[in-house]
């Protein structure tokens, strides 16, 4: 049986980066989520002294001071059982095998160590996925993948449970982002290396599908002013190394109070026989 393609072009997305490179890397995205990352740190009641970074940006991630810095490769150039704390920086959402990638680094830590990836949720640039799918559609009867697909908080945070790593949490936030026009922000996603990488990627545009995707952008999402919000949802997973010394959840029928007691209510025991 012949295996389906990589649903990512590796290939494609490392040229795609290096032209945001020569473009001069739009990376306020990235020092957006390096703050939020920091504070979260900073509220973790524990010392790392040994630390990773995977990613392609790690110089602008300010406040974080990695030990190594390793690239998003498939298969990722770390050491088992190094370090004690890992952090992927917004790039998850573009790997082939995103589990492969978490079970990776999981290896590379030390019992008790911690992960930390952000990458980009299914709400990101849900308006211009819409305008594009909506301008097909109308000029040439059919839409393709033009923005790449990108998961819900819920299914990523399975991820880690598959990954096997222990007290894992999925959250999001959402960052909205204005622009004169989508043009503009077409031209920002190139700087930010997020051209679509997809394998089965179709060319460009015609000519009167990307002026009908820009007039169904303004009519549908124009803002007062005249300009464009663009949505940019981040997804922060967090999880540990397995270790003995972690907190477990206790079994079931175990508890030694009852909770009707604990919220000062009458236990409910059921429908009576009709």
């Amino acid at each position: 049986m012949v295996s389906p393609p990589p649903l990512f072009d590796i290939q494609a997305r490392a040229q795609f980066r290096a032209r945001a490179k020569a473009m001069g890397v739009a990376d306020f995205l990235h020092r957006a989520t390096a703050t939020q990352l920091q504070e979260r740190l900073e509220d973790v009641n524990k010392s790392f002294t040994k630390s990773a970074f995977v990613g392609w940006l790690p110089e602008v991630w300010d406040g974080f001071e990695p030990d190594v810095v390793v690239l998003d490769d498939e298969v990722l150039d770390l050491p088992v059982q190094e370090f004690n704390l890992l952090v992927h920086g917004l790039c998850l959402h573009s790997a082939n095998d995103p589990v492969g990638q978490l079970v990776q680094m999981r290896r590379a830590l030390k019992p008790d160590g911690l992960l930390l990836a952000a990458l980009f949720g299914g709400e990101t640039l849900h308006e211009l996925r819409y305008a594009l799918a909506q301008a097909e559609a109308a000029i040439e009867g059919g839409i393709s993948p033009r923005v790449a697909p990108m998961g819900d908080v819920r299914d990523l945070g399975g991820l880690l449970q598959r990954a096997g790593l222990a007290l894992p949490v999925a959250d999001a936030t959402s960052l909205t982002v204005t622009y004169k026009t989508p043009l503009h922000l077409m031209r920002d996603l190139r700087a930010m290396g997020e051209t679509n990488p997809m394998t089965e990627r179709r060319g460009g545009l015609r000519r009167e599908t990307l002026a009908k995707a820009l007039e169904i952008y303004q009519a549908e999402f124009g803002l007062p002013d005249g300009r464009i919000p663009a949505t940019f949802e981040i997804i922060f997973l967090t999880g540990w190394a397995p270790s003995a010394t972690q907190p477990k959840p206790l079994r079931p029928g175990s508890a030694t109070a009852r909770l009707a007691d604990a919220l000062g209510t009458t236990e409910f025991k059921g429908l009576p026989d009709e």
